[in-house]
């Protein structure tokens, strides 16, 4: 794509952002455009927010388990950025206005203590890196019509990011299995899902590892005191204003986001 056309279809995403309303499939204007392409895009509207006022703080990795994959439709991992506004405090009232069609998927969040840069990073050297885990729900968003996206379509729509509460109790790596970790997942009364860290690349780790050795060769590092969130144990369920979704990750303990009525 030329660079006139990554500016147009950034600007079509941030202006769905700011208008509360989706838009038409990029892929459907754009049908030439590469996952390169996306990145690119992506990466224009990150410039426009830090430019605003924002911060980044932080990676996810997006679609990284085969139930979010089938899902969505795709077959590979993506990434995007957590820019400080989208972090919400647990128990703490979100508006659901500030999301156009949300839906919440259970995480085990990283907190890095040491920089990552790849390519190159091994398994061992993104276990050293990181500070401690904490349990995490994602709640993820598209500015894409009706969630009708391509792989394409998700990455230059920041990985459909949208907001981020983290639980408040951290564990170390040495502590915990995380392949084996169990994760519940509750929306209101009701048991919608289970899942484990396996689920994850075969460890949420393997996803550190991929999104080090990604975005490096971008010139991108994961900084120490980031977050990032390796993938959903689970695959992603709609949320609405007034609800309130619970994970229980055992030994990680669990989280909480309410929805504001």
């Amino acid at each position: 794509m030329e660079q006139t056309a990554v500016q147009e279809a950034a600007a079509r995403l941030l202006l769905a952002y700011s208008k509360g309303e989706p838009t038409a499939p990029l892929i459907e204007t754009y049908p030439e455009a590469t996952i390169t392409d996306a990145y690119r895009i992506q990466q224009e509207q990150v410039r426009t927010w830090v430019g605003d006022g924002d911060i980044v703080k932080g990676h996810k990795v997006g679609l990284a388990s085969k139930a979010m994959q089938q899902q969505m439709g795709v077959d590979q991992p993506d990434y995007g950025h957590l820019l400080a506004g989208m972090f919400h405090l647990e128990h703490h009232p979100i508006p659901a206005d500030k999301f156009l069609q949300p839906r919440i998927e259970p995480e085990i969040a990283f907190v890095l203590g040491r920089r990552l840069s790849g390519p190159g990073v091994t398994v061992a050297e993104a276990i050293r890196a990181v500070d401690f885990v904490v349990p995490a729900l994602e709640i993820v968003d598209s500015r894409i019509t009706d969630w009708k996206i391509s792989i394409v379509d998700t990455i230059a729509d920041n990985a459909s990011s949208g907001g981020v509460v983290l639980g408040s109790k951290p564990t170390q790596l040495s502590e915990v299995d995380l392949r084996l970790v169990g994760c519940t997942l509750q929306l209101g009364a009701e048991m919608v899902a289970t899942g484990a860290g396996g689920a994850v690349l075969g460890s949420p780790i393997n996803a550190l590892v991929w999104l080090a050795n990604t975005i490096g060769p971008l010139g991108i590092d994961l900084e120490p005191g980031h977050v990032v969130l390796p993938g959903s144990m689970t695959r992603a369920f709609p949320v609405k204003p007034g609800d309130t979704v619970f994970a229980n990750m055992g030994p990680l303990g669990g989280v909480t986001a309410v929805f504001a009525p």
